[in-house]
């Protein structure tokens, strides 16, 4: 699993990181002031991440049973 953010779009606003049941835990604002998906060891992979961007600039990327048997 794993969290894209696209840096074009976000705008650090932060709602990721207010979404997230594990916030801080997981999300960063870089000095480029752009959200970064940092230690996902604590993910739940509830999505509410990518649902709560106004930008539409989180994706969160599961891996299916086939990539995990390869």
């Amino acid at each position: 699993m794993r969290i894209e953010v696209d840096k074009e779009k976000c705008t650090g606003c932060g709602k990721c990181m207010e979404a997230c049941p594990k916030g801080p835990r997981i999300w960063k604002i870089g000095k480029d002031k752009k959200a970064c998906a940092e230690d996902l060891t604590y993910c739940h992979v509830c999505i509410n991440c990518a649902s709560s961007c106004p930008q539409n600039a989180i994706h969160v990327i599961r891996d299916t049973e086939e990539a995990k048997s390869d």
